[in-house]
C-alpha cells in the first residue's frame, strides 16, 4: 500500500484496486506454504539426529525406551494372569480390612487414655 492508498483509506474512501493484486497474494501465499515446507523440514531433521544420538547413549549405557518398558511390564502382566481365569489381586494397603489390626490401634489409644476414663469406657 502506498501513501496515497493510505490517505484514501484513512478518509473512509474504497482502496484503489492494483490489477496484478491476486497474482501478488497467490504468490506471497506460495511463498508462505514453502517456507512452512521447509521449516517442518529442519525440524524433522533436527529431531532425527536427537534422536539417533538419544539412541546411541541408550546402546551404550543399556537403556530401554519408555515405549520398550511398558511392552515389557503388560507382557509380564499378560504371562502372569495366564494361567488364571480371574483377573489378578490388588494389593490391599496396610490397615485397611484387617480386623485384628483394628483391634490392636483400639488397645493402643487405650493405653494412652487416663485411668478414670478408662473405667467409664470398660463399664460400659
Amino acid at each position: 500500500i502506498n501513501f496515497k492508498t493510505k490517505k484514501v483509506m484513512m478518509l473512509g474512501g474504497e482502496e484503489e484496486k492494483d490489477p496484478d493484486a491476486a497474482k501478488k497474494e497467490e504468490e506471497r501465499q506460495e511463498a508462505l506454504r514453502q517456507q512452512e515446507e521447509e521449516r517442518k523440514a529442519k525440524y524433522a531433521r533436527m529431531e532425527a539426529e536427537r534422536e539417533s544420538v538419544r539412541q546411541g547413549i541408550r546402546d551404550k549405557y543399556g537403556i530401554k525406551k519408555k515405549e520398550e518398558k511398558e511392552a515389557e511390564a503388560a507382557a509380564a502382566m499378560e504371562q502372569a494372569s495366564e494361567g488364571s481365569l480371574t483377573r489378578p489381586k490388588k494389593a490391599v494397603p496396610t490397615g485397611c480390612g484387617d480386623e485384628e489390626e483394628e483391634e490392636s490401634i483400639v488397645d493402643t489409644v487405650m493405653k494412652f487414655i487416663p485411668t478414670p476414663l478408662m473405667d467409664m469406657f470398660s463399664k460400659k
